[in-house]
């Protein structure tokens, strides 16, 4: 067994669940019923861009309103009371229509599909190495559907960052978010992950990629790319296929939190010389930790 494989599989078992109160998968964690479970995931990682506090800040307000659960409000989601009722939610680009946009969306979704699972299959090849071609897709379809009853207009207007939230490989795009959506609905229940959906291989899903897991991944050497697009997303994930073939993505949660949560930013020996892969990381910072021990 690899020393990057020990490491990585020590991180994963002892990560906390505690970290989840600084994960916007908390939300999903708040309901039951895995049809609300989906649906708080779709909208939870949709917004999980920004500062941590202020993207749950804005989950806050958006679960808030969706009440106890969301599968129900969504399922009687009316796009004209919903423009009233979120006139003045704003997350940094996007603003109340294409909050309304997304829960128009996902209704659409379960009309057409029964589940958001379901609707996803359609653009899914359980044959495929990856979900390249799946989120490609799927991103497309989304995008594809009637929001008339949000813009005005069938097709989404140019002023609108409602296509934000459905980015696609495709573009270059590292789809962190989406990423991070299919990780919480398709890996096994773990106490962190959900373990929703079974038409997707653990396999087959890509890590997202956000600043922590692509800073941290170049201390390990996961990857040589500087830019955290799809290419990088799928080169760290290939490296992390060697450790578990099954299950690449398991380390994710554990490594972002390293610096969500635990604070790593690669410059304060002092956290490095506790550093659960102190050992096996290049950041000169940790150097600096050993050669003072």
């Amino acid at each position: 067994m690899s020393e990057l494989k020990v490491i990585l599989e020590r991180v994963y078992a002892i990560r906390s669940r505690q970290y989840l109160v600084n994960d916007p998968l908390s939300f999903c964690h708040r309901y039951d019923d895995p049809r609300d479970r989906e649906i708080a995931a779709v909208i939870a990682a949709a917004f999980a861009y920004g500062g941590i506090k202020v993207i749950l800040r804005t989950l806050e307000s958006i679960f808030g309103e969706l009440g106890v659960s969301p599968w129900r409000y969504v399922t009687d989601f009316n796009p004209r009371q919903g423009l009233q009722t979120f006139a003045g939610f704003r997350h940094r680009f996007n603003d109340g229509r294409d909050l309304c946009a997304l829960l128009w969306s996902i209704r659409q979704m379960l009309a057409q599909a029964g589940t958001v699972e379901a609707f996803f299959l359609r653009s899914h090849d359980a044959e495929a190495e990856d979900v390249t071609g799946s989120l490609n897709g799927y991103s497309a379809s989304v995008l594809a559907l009637d929001y008339e009853p949000v813009f005005g207009t069938h097709q989404i207007p140019d002023d609108s960052y409602f296509p934000f939230l459905f980015p696609a490989p495709v573009s270059g795009s590292a789809c962190k978010r989406l990423c991070m959506f299919l990780r919480w609905v398709v890996r096994p229940d773990d106490g962190i992950d959900l373990a929703l959906w079974h038409g997707v291989a653990p396999a087959q899903l890509i890590i997202p990629v956000d600043t922590h897991i692509s800073r941290i991944s170049r201390y390990l050497g996961l990857t040589t790319r500087n830019s955290a697009d799809w290419r990088m997303a799928r080169e760290i994930t290939a490296a992390l296929r060697a450790c578990d073939s099954n299950d690449p993505v398991k380390y994710d949660f554990a490594l972002a939190h390293l610096g969500i949560s635990a604070g790593c930013d690669g410059k304060d020996p002092a956290l490095c010389l506790t550093c659960p892969i102190a050992k096996i990381c290049s950041q000169p910072a940790v150097n600096y930790g050993k050669s003072a021990a």
